[in-house]
């Protein structure tokens, strides 16, 4: 077991998009890295490689984090590679674009599982550590629409308001640890989730967010690093928005 100076950080979710930024943005701090997807193994080995190539201390470790025993396996093969978890970045998520008179339960269920239950699973699981060791943080990236909701994105929605309060009620609950518990509330970012959107549908956004453009994983992931810091040492249990001025 190696053990970085800077700290390990978990970020679920991370063989791409934004949570990929997350896990290079940390690496290229000094931390050591626990790199997580679900089910593409040939993304997140490339990502692997592509930080690896880059100086970055990291591991790669498939597992379905909305299931708590392989979230277990996950953090027993993170711990074996670097030790505790110092950082948690909870940004695994799905999307579900359509009526909720349409949904599944099936459907739903998976939104709810992934989005929330991962948060459950992972929070949980790293919090043994961090409160023998009085320290600790855990960062949750989340929606605009947990707070706004979304037409069409009802359960996604749902989630991520879930996400929000969870939030704010650990950092209560932790913060007499030591622990601090902050969500990261993103518009629209430029990423894969957002391929679906038309040419017209982007230009529509565009004209509600206050910049006019859209947002980058990389400014995420800066926001991301900000608050692990000690220069965020004073903040716990917000949800902070990072939108360009939307709406």
């Amino acid at each position: 077991m190696t053990k970085n100076k800077k700290g390990t950080v978990l970020v679920t979710g991370s063989s791409r998009g934004i949570g990929k930024a997350i896990a290079e943005a940390f690496g290229k701090k000094g931390y050591a890295v626990v790199l997580n997807g679900s089910n593409n193994k040939k993304d997140l080995e490339q990502t692997k490689k592509e930080l690896t190539q880059k100086g970055i201390d990291c591991i790669a470790v498939l597992a379905d984090v909305s299931d708590y025993e392989s979230c277990k396996m996950l953090l027993t093969e993170a711990k074996k590679a670097f030790g505790p978890i110092d950082v948690l970045v909870n940004n695994a998520g799905i999307s579900h674009v359509g009526l909720f008179s349409d949904m599944t339960p099936k459907q739903w269920k998976k939104v709810i599982a992934v989005n929330l239950e991962s948060v459950f699973c992972c929070t949980h699981l790293v919090l043994a550590d961090m409160l023998r060791n009085h320290k600790g943080n855990i960062i949750n990236i989340s929606s605009m629409w947990g707070q706004r909701g979304a037409s069409c994105e009802a359960v996604y929605s749902a989630a991520k308001g879930g996400m929000d309060a969870f939030t704010k009620a650990m950092a209560k609950e932790m913060g007499p640890s030591g622990i601090r518990i902050n969500a990261i509330s993103c518009g629209v970012i430029d990423t894969q989730m957002n391929a679906c959107f038309t040419k017209e549908e982007k230009e529509m956004l565009l004209e509600e967010i206050a910049l006019m453009r859209l947002g980058k994983a990389e400014e995420v992931a800066q926001l991301a690093v900000f608050l692990a810091e000690d220069t965020a040492s004073f903040i716990t249990g917000q949800v902070i928005a990072i939108d360009g001025g939307m709406f």
